[in-house]
């Protein structure tokens, strides 16, 4: 399966962030997008609160003007990001008062929202889900219909 650079970046920083302990939903460095580009924070200035969907005065400008971050608008961004704290257990947008997971850095948990953020960056490129493996157990006259290479 043929993928796109952005894709495969932002699948390799996050798998290295999930081995090395570094994905941290309610950090902006380490959230998933935090580390899509390369741990930094200013991806934040794109809207007014954490997990929001809607892009602030600068983020509309940087998206009016079609500006990419590691090749993702600024939208593409707050929605990757949106999918990540949903998945690991957040209510949107992220506030001392809203819903949160007992255990935020728990590594199940920040799983599901590993594995959600790529099926939602697989779909923006309009490739097969990445993690999908049920093709693993596909068989045809009783052989597996495709081999692990």
């Amino acid at each position: 399966m043929k993928t796109s650079l952005r894709l495969e970046s932002a699948i390799n920083r996050l798998y290295i962030a999930f081995h090395n302990n570094t994905l941290n939903p309610e950090c902006c460095k380490q959230c998933a997008v935090g580390n899509i580009l390369n741990n930094t924070d200013s991806w934040k200035h794109l809207s007014d609160n954490h997990g929001s969907l809607q892009l602030n005065y600068v983020g509309s400008v940087h998206q009016t003007l079609g500006r990419k971050f590691n090749g993702y608008t600024p939208l593409e961004l707050l929605q990757i990001e949106a999918a990540f704290l949903k998945a690991c257990g957040y209510k949107l947008p992220i506030h001392h008062k809203n819903k949160k997971p007992k255990n935020p850095m728990d590594k199940d948990n920040l799983f599901k929202g590993l594995s959600e953020v790529i099926v939602f960056l697989c779909q923006l490129d309009g490739v097969e889900n990445v993690m999908d493996y049920t093709k693993l157990f596909e068989v045809e006259k009783d052989k597996p219909k495709y081999t692990l290479t």
